[in-house]
C-alpha cells in the first residue's frame, strides 16, 4: 500500500519535504517516524489526511501523513 508522508518546517530541512512510499498493511505512524529517524520527543502535530492522529494509528492505502515539529516561542 502507498502512503504519502509530508514533513513540515524544520523537519523538511533535515529529511525531506514529501515522499510517497510502499508500506506493509497495518503500518502505524510510529513505524514511519522511526524509519525516518525523527525523535518522537520532537513531534508536535501528527495528521492523517488533515485530521489529528496518534502515533499508534494504523494507515490505509492512499493516506497522507503530515508530521510537524514542536514549535517554540514565547
Amino acid at each position: 500500500m502507498q502512503v504519502t508522508v509530508k514533513l513540515v518546517a524544520s523537519f523538511r530541512l533535515k529529511w525531506f519535504k514529501e515522499a510517497t512510499q510502499d508500506y506493509p498493511h497495518g503500518v502505524e505512524i510510529l513505524d514511519i517516524v522511526n524509519e525516518i529517524g525523527i525523535p518522537v520527543n520532537e513531534l508536535g502535530i501528527v495528521l492523517i489526511n488533515g485530521h489529528h492522529a496518534s502515533l499508534k494509528d494504523k494507515l490505509q492505502d492512499g493516506d497522507t501523513v503530515s508530521l510537524m515539529p514542536l514549535i517554540g516561542g514565547g
